[in-house]
């Protein structure tokens, strides 16, 4: 039977390792700087909503490039907490009907809806990572890009995805720190 001290090790040696999954947060910066400088080109919105797809396809590519660069771990065979994080993952894919109908009937306001649920897809990962920082980023992302489709003229909405990127670039500085007070306390015990 496992301990919930062992069970709080597993997880804390998941956010060690995967440096709290800074690699994905570092390249979902790039990709949102990205689609916010598609939003704001000539295109009908359903062109640039197609286009925010497809922008997103780099995403995993991107990570995996900033994995080497950050040396984090993907796969911990060791951990059986290891596979949930790709659990958590697929989790968002049952909201794309939701995209798939904000494409078809309001493309307009297709990133925002995009943005949302990239934002609530992170509220687990507080728990995964043993940090409250991805819980309270996920409200700030989800709450705020609903305020801003809301009140933004849909010219403007290119701050959606604009704000998605700066939210990420400062999670990932506080994601960056949370690593290193980790490893460092865990290193002491």
């Amino acid at each position: 039977m496992i301990t919930q001290s062992n069970f709080d090790q597993l997880r804390i040696e998941l956010s060690i390792k995967a440096k709290n999954g800074l690699d994905f947060i570092a390249a979902a910066s790039i990709v949102w700087l990205i689609i916010g400088y598609l939003w704001t080109l000539g295109y009908t919105a359903y062109d640039k909503s197609v286009l925010t797809f497809c922008v997103g396809a780099i995403m995993l590519p991107l990570a995996l490039l900033f994995s080497k660069v950050f040396k984090t771990t993907w796969t911990l065979k060791s951990n059986p907490l290891n596979p949930l994080g790709l659990w958590l993952n697929f989790a968002q894919l049952f909201y794309f009907p939701f995209l798939v109908f904000a494409l078809i009937k309001m493309p307009e306001y297709f990133v925002m809806t995009y943005a949302i649920i990239t934002g609530a897809h992170f509220f687990p990962y507080s728990w995964y990572y043993k940090n409250n920082l991805y819980a309270i980023v996920a409200g700030i992302i989800s709450i705020g890009s609903f305020l801003m489709g809301l009140y933004l003229p849909t010219e403007k909405i290119y701050f959606i995805p604009l704000f998605m990127s700066g939210t990420f670039v400062i999670l990932a500085v506080l994601l960056f720190f949370d690593f290193k007070n980790k490893a460092k306390h865990n290193q002491d015990e």
